[in-house]
């Protein structure tokens, strides 16, 4: 019952994780639009339990030989093993209820009754149609479906034995009308997700602190909900659950929850939702990080030109509008500062954030170096393009298994997600005034299996 909240709390807290910096103060992340569907699986053992819970094991008893028109009869009925329920192929469930039944009929005249008793079994059947309303209630309409006699009832009286099986069947009938207004009460009330919506959607409209150290905030607000139709089997209930979503990272100050409602939002029937879901979330290099990488890569170098030497002295990474700038000084054939700057890039085979239409720019001072400029341009240009690179396969591997580590948990008792991640890799850079953002796309698959409700 609880698992709609604890579905939003668990998938939201953990995916959308980020990694920052300490110099990330008060930079909002891109606003991104995600979607997410799974697939929900709800066994029909655990509506069996709801039902079996609310029907005590004696479920019928008359005890006066005087009602009904002096009929000189007294019955009870008990339940002898677990209602059993089995899916159909209407959006309809099968319900049988198996029953003892002990039973005393008075033969007599004139007030003198002879009594004799017996005890017999039969299968009482139903016939449950189950929607989902989109303001998260369910509407149930059982109706009676028959009887099945395992043994007949029959009153021994020696040489005299008398079938009761019609009177039974009388109260069995009427018994069996109640009962089914019993089942839709039970299942209109067991199976209300209405506060449970209104409870999830409130509770992750409030921002959540990601990162004390950072003061980084993550806030998720839910746009619409879809729900596909439906699906009866014969052990479980299938359907698709779709959220659509914005993801909002910001660092600093708190930012404002987003608007509280009072009552559940209605959902939007759709029976397009596939097995599999798509997110984004985004995440962040720093430039300082991006400045260590190239000094790793180029710092201190030497390379031969016209016989001589260029060193590169000292190297560092930053942006300019929507460019990244690599700002190299060099000295030896060629003094001063190098300017190459390029677009940022997702390179799928080196799994690289790389740069794309270069441009390169010398500062120097020396004016007879400036004849060299087309010679240098053309090494350390291609130097950069062939080289440089933000590795980003150990952030997609630790971001993968993070998200299959949350995917695979039972994060509250009865509530079991199952899922894998088919495809992740960034899909976007951008640049911002403290270092470069990683749009991730996520293709993975989710199950929800819901027990204990």
């Amino acid at each position: 019952m609880k698992f709609i909240t604890l579905l939003f709390l668990s998938l939201f807290i953990n995916i959308f994780g980020q990694n920052v910096d300490n110099q990330l103060a008060n930079y909002n992340f891109p606003k991104v639009k995600s979607s997410i569907t799974m697939p929900v699986t709800i066994p029909l053992s655990e509506v069996s339990n709801l039902i079996n819970a609310s029907v005590k094991d004696l479920i019928y008893q008359d005890d006066s030989y005087t009602d009904n028109d002096n009929d000189q009869f007294k019955v009870k009925v008990w339940k002898t093993r677990p209602i059993r329920l089995v899916g159909g192929t209407n959006q309809n469930i099968l319900i049988e209820v198996p029953l003892k039944i002990w039973a005393e009929k008075g033969i007599g005249t004139l007030g003198v009754y002879t009594y004799q008793n017996t005890t017999f079994e039969t299968v009482m059947s139903f016939n449950t149609t189950l929607s989902f309303k989109n303001n998260w209630t369910i509407l149930t309409n059982t109706q009676p479906n028959g009887f099945r006699w395992v043994t007949k009832p029959v009153l021994d009286y020696g040489k005299i034995k008398i079938p009761i099986t019609a009177l039974v069947e009388k109260s069995l009938k009427e018994q069996q009308e109640k009962f089914s207004k019993t089942i839709d009460q039970q299942l209109s009330a067991q199976l209300n997700f209405q506060q449970y919506a209104v409870m999830a959607w409130n509770v992750f409209s409030q921002p959540f602190n990601i990162s004390e150290e950072y003061n980084t905030w993550l806030k998720i607000t839910p746009v619409t909900i879809n729900f596909a139709p439906l699906k009866f089997y014969g052990n479980q209930i299938d359907t698709n659950i779709g959220i659509d979503v914005y993801s909002e990272t910001f660092t600093g100050s708190k930012p404002a929850a987003s608007p509280l409602i009072n009552s559940a939002t209605n959902f939007n029937y759709s029976s397009n939702l596939g097995d599999t879901f798509s997110l984004q979330t985004t995440t962040n290099i720093p430039f300082t990080e991006a400045s260590a990488i190239a000094r790793n890569m180029f710092l201190n170098k030497e390379y031969e030109m016209q016989g001589s030497k260029v060193k590169i002295k000292d190297i560092r990474v930053y942006g300019v509008d929507d460019r990244i700038m690599i700002e190299a000084n060099t000295e030896g054939y060629v003094k001063g500062t190098a300017f190459i700057s390029g677009i940022p890039v997702y390179d799928d085979a080196k799994k690289k954030i790389v740069l794309s239409n270069t441009k390169f720019k010398l500062r120097t001072a020396n004016i007879l170096q400036k004849t060299a400029t087309l010679l240098f341009r053309g090494k350390i240009v291609k130097m950069i393009e062939d080289e440089y690179g933000i590795p980003t396969q150990d952030l997609v591997d630790a971001s993968k298994k993070s998200i299959e580590e949350t995917f695979n948990k039972e994060y509250y008792k009865g509530l079991k997600m199952n899922g894998k991640v088919y495809s992740l890799k960034p899909a976007n850079i951008l640049l911002n005034n403290t270092g470069i953002t990683a749009v991730i796309s996520t293709s993975a698959s989710l199950k929800l299996s819901v027990s204990g409700i």
